[in-house]
């Protein structure tokens, strides 16, 4: 039971206006579907789960925004997979340990590429950077 695949299926960055005064940046996270999907391995098949997911960082007053879409794939056993689809449906919740490990590597993944595409259309960086203090 591991992470297997991550794709950006979707990317979207815009840059409305100049930044004048203070902003707030906020990102947020959320799965939007779980879905079965299948693998090929060599000659077999194996099952698992596509996670799909949206991950979108506002500027505040509305100078900017960065939009990314995407699926993460947890590999797992048959019944582990029916499992986890059969939560989502139900409840839109899945088991706490994989939804972390499948959050994080979302977050991590898209934290950096916010990042990135910042640097591209010139808006500041939605991840705070550390920064060098003289001892006074």
């Amino acid at each position: 039971m591991a992470i297997v695949g991550f794709n950006f299926t979707g990317i979207t960055v815009e840059k409305k206006d100049m930044v004048k005064e203070k902003i707030n940046i906020s990102s947020n996270v959320e799965i939007t579907g779980v879905e079965k999907t299948d693998l090929s391995l060599g000659d077999s098949k194996q099952e698992a789960v596509k996670f799909l997911f949206r991950f979108d960082t506002t500027y505040t007053p509305n100078v900017g925004s960065i939009n990314l879409l995407g699926n993460v794939i947890y590999i797992a056993e048959g019944k582990k997979v029916k499992e986890l689809i059969d939560q989502w449906k139900k409840s839109k919740k899945a088991d706490p340990k994989v939804i972390e490990q499948v959050l994080n590597t979302i977050l991590s993944k898209s934290n950096i590429e916010a990042l990135l595409l910042s640097k591209e259309v010139n808006l500041p960086s939605p991840l705070e950077m550390p920064k060098m203090q003289q001892k006074q």
